[in-house]
């Protein structure tokens, strides 16, 4: 006969007990991972990126913006550096403001915490 067509010698009181065991291992278990996919950091979620690629998106937007809008400016009225030099400028502004009204909280969200 092969080692694998003994039949078993346990029980089934200890086939209930290693079922048991099993079971709150796995329980423990799924507690950790839930716990582990709530905290921030790397073992998080990817809602810190998203938002982290939109605000860095905006702001570039923002100076792009200013920039063609500067060139527009001076290949129409032909002021060469003026008017890209003061519309980067306003870009620039306009892109810092995104930014700083996508990481102001929320006045319905409740503080982080700690």
């Amino acid at each position: 006969m092969d080692e694998r067509e003994k039949p078993d010698s346990r029980s089934e009181a200890e086939w209930a007990a290693d079922r048991e065991r099993l079971r709150t291992r796995l329980d423990r278990f799924k507690a950790g991972q839930s716990a582990m996919e709530d905290a921030p950091g790397p073992g998080g979620s990817m809602k810190g990126m998203a938002q982290g690629f939109k605000i860095a998106s905006e702001f570039i937007a923002g100076i792009a913006v200013g920039g063609a809008i500067g060139w527009g400016v001076d290949s129409l009225f032909g002021t060469l550096p003026f008017g890209l030099v003061i519309f980067l400028l306003l870009g620039f502004a306009a892109g810092v403001l995104n930014v700083v009204r996508s990481t102001r909280p929320k006045a319905d969200e409740p503080p982080p915490s700690p």
